[in-house]
């Protein structure tokens, strides 16, 4: 396991304060505030803590409502609001300095026989055929971004099937976009499913998903400074078991922008073709004022 991975995974690991009430600490990504990625993970981790092991997580819904301090502790405080036959749902509110800074909303299943479908999973190279991201990066941007994204991405291999927007700037194309990703190391003896490997996924799908808005329309993107952005909301929902440090497709689109806004949505498949996660997020998408 790598340093990096390790840290992450220390990240994730809160401290309980008080029987529903949980602290984690927090750090900074390319920009001065806390990633977006880590707070929805951290707040499910709080939230999957107060619910039994045998009932996994089935779908999230957040709102990030103001920016983290990076050098400041997150308090998160679980409410319990209901625990039935087969359901049970949680409401995280993350606090610092006084001000809820995210609100999520959780639900988790016992397993239950039922229908089962699901589409075909597209077409996307093999992930042992691409670059990493330590590769890529220097080439496409200044040497000081490349090194931050690159450090604030460390735990995770992550791979462009396609080139991500900082690299076609000025050129607009279609608005989707592929990633593979695993963690950056394994994760011993985690049940494929469990609430490290959701966890995991909830990080790693708050990074990419709203490049597929910048593709339409040419733009460089938040780490070459052309456009300005933030999560606003986030939904995911976990359809099948899956293991974070094995390889993950995140298949990306965005269907519209405008007023400021921009939505992504995706699937993330299983190497292997099963649909394992959907995940849809709004963010702010501002381009600076002259």
């Amino acid at each position: 396991m790598s340093k990096e991975l390790q840290d992450l995974l220390d990240l994730l690991d809160l401290e309980r304060v008080e029987e529903d009430i949980f602290r984690g600490a927090s750090r900074s990504a390319l920009v001065p505030r806390v990633f977006g990625g880590q707070v929805a993970a951290q707040a499910l981790v709080a939230a999957g803590r107060t619910v039994p092991a045998d009932r996994p997580a089935h779908s999230l819904h957040a709102y990030f409502l103001r920016p983290g301090d990076p050098g400041a502790p997150i308090v998160y405080t679980v409410d319990r609001i209901r625990d039935g036959r087969s359901f049970t749902t949680r409401r995280v509110v993350a606090v610092q300095h006084g001000q809820p800074i995210f609100h999520l909303s959780a639900s988790f299943q016992t397993y239950e026989e039922g229908l089962d479908h699901q589409i075909r999973m597209p077409a996307a190279p093999d992930p042992e055929t691409l670059l990493t991201a330590a590769e890529t990066l220097p080439r496409d941007l200044p040497p000081d971004v490349a090194r931050r994204l690159v450090e604030a991405r460390a735990a995770v291999d992550l791979r462009y099937a396609d080139a991500p927007p900082w690299a076609t700037a000025g050129r607009p194309r279609e608005p989707h976009s592929q990633v593979w990703f695993r963690t950056n190391g394994k994760l011993g003896g985690a049940d494929a499913g469990s609430l490290l490997h959701v966890c995991l996924a909830t990080y790693v799908s708050d990074m990419t998903l709203l490049d597929s808005v910048l593709l339409a329309h040419g733009r460089g993107g938040w780490a070459v400074g052309d456009v300005v952005g933030a999560s606003l909301d986030h939904a995911m929902w976990f359809h099948r078991p899956f293991r974070a440090d094995e390889w993950l497709l995140y298949d990306q689109e965005s269907p519209t922008s405008g007023g400021g806004r921009g939505l992504g949505q995706a699937r993330i498949w299983t190497r292997d073709g099963r649909l394992a996660v959907t995940v849809i997020q709004e963010g702010v998408v501002r381009v600076p004022r002259a």
